[in-house]
């Protein structure tokens, strides 16, 4: 049995999500393991980690969206240490994940054809978000 992990430094540009998929998938392939799992875990409480469509950018949006108006800047929130973001990140980071497991087949990451491996990032302004890349097999 492998095992093999990388920490990736993602530089995100604020409130978004940012495709990773291509830098998790190089990891897996320099792992050497063909048959396997992928654990991809953020370091942080206001970023998380989704698995969503890649195909049509209006996906993305209207997630972005949906989950603005589910954690309004606006919400007279107690924690706000950082400023008018600061709790709604932390709410908007606990309605997803901080983690994603992947199928490693053939060597590769075994998404669907539509499917992109994403940090969403729920922080008004850019921050370098660290994230662990852990893959296991043969």
């Amino acid at each position: 049995m492998k095992q093999h992990q990388t920490v990736l430094t993602i530089g995100t540009r604020g409130a978004s999500l940012h495709d990773i998929t291509e830098q998790v998938d190089a990891v897996v392939r320099a792992s050497g393991v063909v048959t396997g799992i992928c654990v991809v875990f953020i370091r942080h409480t206001s970023a998380s980690l989704i698995i969503q469509e890649n195909a049509d950018p209006a996906v993305l949006r209207d997630l972005s969206q949906w989950l603005a108006e589910m954690a309004p800047e606006t919400r007279d929130w107690e924690h706000k240490d950082e400023g008018p973001d600061d709790m709604p990140s932390h709410a908007r980071s606990a309605v997803t994940r901080t983690s994603e497991t992947i199928p490693v087949m053939r060597g590769r990451l075994a998404l669907g054809t539509w499917q992109g491996l994403y940090v969403w990032e729920h922080r008004a302004r850019k921050h370098e978000r660290q994230v662990i890349v852990h893959v296991t097999g043969e």
